[in-house]
């Protein structure tokens, strides 16, 4: 793994770990917000490897294009990744009744962001062009 995405995956981790005490204070919208942080950095650790890009679409859209033929539930973290994207935007820019984010959902999100996590970390350590030192 380059060390470029070791960082990320690092980030993607301190994300999930502050969306979990932050959940704990029943700050749900802020904690949802951060566990799709924490999916979206896992994701960009696995497209650094081979390319970079700029904005969450386009996240999304790499991610997709390199898991499409990768087998292991991985449709799952594409709807994660793609419906988390709500509580990034309720978090930085949601007012009024539509910007609730409730302790379950937070929840959810962070148990979903916790196996999005887990599985790029499985598949950066498997995929042999990450033999670089």
């Amino acid at each position: 793994m380059t060390p470029e995405a070791k960082d990320y995956l690092d980030k993607a981790h301190d994300d999930l770990d502050d969306a979990r005490k932050i959940v704990a204070i029943h700050l749900a919208k802020i904690a949802a917000r951060s566990a799709y942080y924490a999916a979206f950095h896992a994701a960009e650790a696995l497209i650094i490897e081979r390319k970079v890009v700029k904005t969450h679409s386009g996240v999304r859209t790499e991610f997709a294009r390199l898991l499409k033929d990768t087998p292991g539930g991985e449709r799952a973290m594409l709807t994660f990744l793609a419906q988390g994207y709500k509580y990034k935007e309720i978090g930085d820019y949601g007012v009024g009744r539509g910007a609730v984010v409730t302790d379950e959902e937070a929840n959810d999100a962070i148990d979903n962001a916790a196996r999005f996590f887990e599985r790029i970390t499985v598949l950066l350590k498997a995929d042999p062009s990450n033999d670089t030192p």
